[in-house]
């Protein structure tokens, strides 16, 4: 296990592709000929000091990130739109979730022009833009500007068409992701199955209400997204004061934001004996990507405050619909042919290190209810509370 201070990951500056350039690649000619900065790295400390450059398309500034493999069933990219000012309107083939990193403004959004829709937003707001739906952005603060993240897939879909004009210019609607009915971007929505929320708007995703999960362990809670009818699938998780959550896997390109907690960490992992594990730490403004298929991620919240989450990444969520079906292996035992490894089931050196980490900091553990060698308290139990 290597998790000394030379192993903690740190963001990069913007870097050229990792490519050959002999062979073509339709979505990273694209970003060529955007001529915006490409960052290839899995972990950020603070998305808000992000270095971004003119980015035309969007009006402002801005950077596309992927993860530094082959695998890259989709991209983030983060925008900055100056004081006062607003993006160029677009729409586009590929889909797109956003979260608003900093500041305040205004989206609208229409199929005909004829029939806009226009919601505000803040720091902290997440939604979605409907396929293929024009939007503009307007920033609504005359001294300050405002930045999102948006996790996109683009790279699938610049890939397969292999046509700008067919992907920025194609006229097609989709109707049945955008109407004219403003409610649909009031904050309103419907809750599936006990913990499956159904908005293409959050007016407060650090704050909104979650819902026990005791299945990923130590008192988390968690509510998973369906928005815009989006197969970009989104969940936000929250986890206790000297808690961690269970170690898992699944598919790349999970992009982890953090929305609160003042100090925490990841491990990642591929190899059964864990040689290559990795960490990263993090804060609130952070961001971790899950770099490759079949990676073990670990997250531990070793600072004084609740530590909570935003995960974007492609895909299902495993459920056949927001109406029926079942969470998938995600919190099942990789024993039971699931993709979690239980508690029981982890090296004590994980936990180790985990309590070393909260002492550096006067913290307790208090995992003692699902670790017998812990030596904190049992301060939390299967489920909690909002």
């Amino acid at each position: 296990m290597t998790t000394n201070d030379a192993d903690i990951i740190q963001a990069k500056e913007p870097t050229e592709p990792l490519r050959d350039f002999s062979i073509a690649d339709p979505y990273l000619d694209w970003i060529e000929r955007e001529g915006v900065p490409l960052i290839v790295d899995f972990a950020f400390e603070d998305l808000n000091t992000l270095e971004l450059g003119t980015w035309e398309r969007k009006g402002g500034k801005g950077a596309i990130i992927n993860i530094p493999n082959d695998e890259i069933p989709n991209d983030s990219q983060v925008v900055e739109i100056s004081p006062g000012g607003k993006s160029e309107p677009e729409h586009h083939m590929y889909e797109t979730q956003i979260y608003v990193l900093s500041g305040r403004g205004a989206t609208s959004l229409w199929n005909d022009e004829k029939e806009k829709s226009t919601f505000e937003w803040h720091a902290g707001s997440l939604f979605a833009i409907p396929l293929n739906a024009w939007y503009q952005f307007f920033n609504g603060s005359g001294s300050e500007p405002a930045r999102y993240i948006a996790v996109t897939s683009a790279p699938p879909i610049m890939r397969l068409y292999r046509n700008d004009d067919f992907v920025f210019n194609n006229p097609y609607v989709f109707s049945e992701r955008l109407s004219p009915n403003e409610d649909s971007y009031s904050g309103s929505g419907t809750l599936y199955n006990k913990r499956v929320w159904e908005s293409n708007f959050v007016p407060n995703a650090p704050d909104m209400p979650l819902f026990g999960w005791k299945e990923r362990g130590a008192g988390g809670v968690n509510a998973m997204l369906e928005m815009a009818k989006n197969s970009i699938n989104l969940h936000i998780s929250e986890f206790p004061v000297g808690t961690y959550k269970k170690a898992h896997k699944h598919g790349p390109g999970a992009h982890l934001v953090l929305l609160s907690g003042d100090a925490g960490y990841s491990l990642l992992w591929q190899k059964d004996d864990r040689s290559d594990m990795v960490r990263a730490n993090w804060k609130a403004g952070s961001m971790i990507i899950v770099p490759g298929a079949g990676t073990v991620h670990q997250h531990f919240n070793s600072g004084t405050r609740r530590a909570r989450y935003l995960a974007m990444k492609a895909g299902s969520h495993g459920l056949v619909k927001p109406y029926g079906g079942s969470y998938g292996t995600g919190s099942k035992s990789m024993k039971d042919g699931g993709a979690q490894i239980e508690y029981e089931d982890e090296e004590r050196e994980i936990h180790s290190l985990f309590e070393a980490e909260l002492a550096k900091v006067g913290a307790t553990c208090n995992m003692k209810a699902f670790i017998p060698w812990c030596t904190g308290e049992a301060g939390v139990t299967s489920e909690r509370d909002t």
